[in-house]
């Protein structure tokens, strides 16, 4: 089996691998930048910073690539800048646009408007055949094993088949995948390509702090934690954890109304930003369950080279 050709609307990679959008601030552009200029497909986190920033970020990735590759934003439908920032994006060109933990209909049109594709995030073969319904040129389907929000308690491989069985669009899969075995195994059940999350945080070229990455290879177990948004976080375990568990308060010093709902039990932005300002231990570390499987901080060329080569020694294997 070779690596399968990975095409979505204009988009054809030279690896079926994109790199997930994680916020806040963890995944810019240089981390975007370095997967494109892999062969991957790199994307900016446009949640939780101003919508300047973030198009201060598509250009710089712009720069880094010289205009080839593809480069692609993510913003989490909770926000309540949510049709702000997906617009600015669209009007830079990004090459298109991914968002989960809930569908908009809207941003379906708005990508017909700016001709810019759009790709769901879904957990259910009922939500991607809706997603399609709706004009999506992709779906990511994200298992239980993923970092940050997640919309299931089934895992991947659990999922998959369903979705895969369900649309016409390319499928790809997400949760738990960080190495060429998992990619394999993710084709081999029908997915067109994966979004890997984790495997980047742990890159030279990340746009985490050292301490943020540090905190990936010293992590044994991930916690799931009840987020203000309504949904379910996978995180790793660590002193901020340890404090919102069986669901305690921790007081807000200023609320900037970041989310269209919010239950207020304890600031998400603020969490998130603490993290990725270099406090892993009193922010939010979201992470996938897999993050134990990670020893090293690597490039990102070498990261894909490695997964090519993983990828392809499971047949080698097989036939020894």
């Amino acid at each position: 089996m070779k690596l399968p050709e990975l095409k979505i609307a204009h988009m054809k990679p030279k690896l079926p691998i994109i790199q997930g959008g994680m916020g806040v601030r963890i995944s810019l552009s240089n981390l975007a930048s370095a997967v494109s200029n892999a062969g991957g497909i790199g994307i900016i986190s446009g949640t939780g910073i101003p919508i300047d920033e973030m198009k201060s970020h598509i250009r710089k990735a712009r720069e880094k690539t010289k205009g080839a590759g593809y480069i692609g934003v993510n913003v989490l439908y909770a926000m309540s800048d949510f049709a702000d920032t997906i617009k600015a994006a669209m009007e830079e060109k990004v090459d298109f646009i991914i968002s989960g933990a809930g569908i908009s209909r809207d941003m379906y049109n708005w990508g017909k408007s700016y001709d810019v594709p759009v790709i769901s995030i879904v957990s259910s073969a009922k939500l991607a055949k809706m997603s399609q319904r709706l004009g999506a040129a992709a779906v990511v389907v994200e298992g239980t094993e993923a970092g940050g929000h997640i919309g299931t308690d089934r895992p991947l491989f659990d999922i998959l088949p369903e979705v895969v069985e369900a649309v016409d669009i390319p499928v790809i899969a997400a949760g738990g995948i960080v190495d060429g075995k998992d990619v394999r195994r993710a084709i081999e059940a029908g997915a067109s390509g994966v979004q890997m999350g984790t495997r980047f945080v742990a890159s030279e070229e990340c746009d985490a702090p050292l301490s943020f990455k540090e905190k990936y290879l010293n992590a044994r177990e991930t916690v799931l934690i009840k987020s203000v948004v309504g949904l379910e976080g996978r995180a790793v375990a660590n002193n901020f954890t340890d404090r919102i568990s069986n669901d305690q308060k921790i007081k807000i010093d200023k609320c900037v109304s970041c989310l269209k709902k919010c239950s207020h039990r304890f600031c998400i932005l603020d969490s998130l930003l603490t993290s990725a300002g270099g406090d892993a231990e009193e922010g939010l570390v979201f992470s996938g369950s897999r993050v134990g499987d990670i020893h090293d901080i690597l490039p990102v060329k070498r990261i894909l080279e490695n997964i090519k080569k993983e990828f392809y020694e499971v047949e080698t294997f097989v036939k020894g």
